[in-house]
């Protein structure tokens, strides 16, 4: 067990090879600039693990609840894809969105709510990706495989991060529809991909893991 949680500590880098040249992508935001993007938070998580590893702690995927550890994810492809694209910058507001705006169309790079930019999500699923409103929106969706707290107790052993698939497409409103849910729940309710809008995504892939059959 020693050697695979050490080894889990060392996340897959992403290969430039691995991206889709015919890929879609707009605001002068290109394969090369996710690549460095990706690969940064593959440091990252692989920094931190090692660290923890020589502390005898968990790592940080097994530590965090699942939700925590995906938002982390995507706030960090959020913070730095604009580092490695000079055309695009966070959105400045609070919340705002979408996450990501083209660089000087707002004061500021500053907005409370536009349909122009990349909203960024991330996920451990292949699929019903989520939001929490039915918009016109760029959507890019990271998808990654990682390890979860309870792993251990379901006799999965550890294995490393790494990222499973990047899709991303123009969607309308007409490609969501809104999750319900029961009279006694309070989970918030969300709205999620439909066919369609999946469909416009995963024809547009921008990144497959060599591994991944869609």
């Amino acid at each position: 067990m020693e050697s695979l949680d050490l080894c889990a500590c060392h996340p897959q880098p992403v290969g430039i090879e691995s991206f889709n040249p015919a890929a879609r992508v707009p605001y002068g935001l290109t394969v090369e600039h996710l690549c460095g993007a990706m690969n940064a938070f593959i440091d990252l998580i692989g920094f931190i693990n090692q660290k923890l590893h020589d502390r005898s702690s968990p790592r940080l995927e097994t530590m965090l609840m699942p939700a925590t550890f995906s938002s982390i994810v995507g706030e960090f492809m959020a913070s730095t894809i604009p580092k490695h694209c000079p055309t695009i910058a966070k959105n400045g507001y609070h919340n705002g969105h979408p996450d990501l705006v083209p660089k000087g169309m707002f004061p500021s790079d500053t907005v409370q709510y536009a349909q122009e930019g990349i909203e960024i999500k991330s996920s451990r699923y292949l699929r019903h990706w989520q939001g929490h409103n039915a918009e016109n929106v760029w959507l890019m969706v990271f998808c990654f495989t990682a390890n979860r707290p309870n792993d251990k107790e379901k006799g999965i052993q550890p294995f490393p991060f790494h990222y499973s698939g990047v899709f991303g497409a123009r969607l309308e409103k007409t490609d969501w529809q809104f999750s319900g849910r029961s009279t006694t729940s309070r989970r918030t309710i969300t709205a999620s991909v439909n066919r369609r809008g999946y469909d416009k995504m995963v024809s547009n892939w921008i990144y497959r893991n060599p591994s991944l059959k869609l």
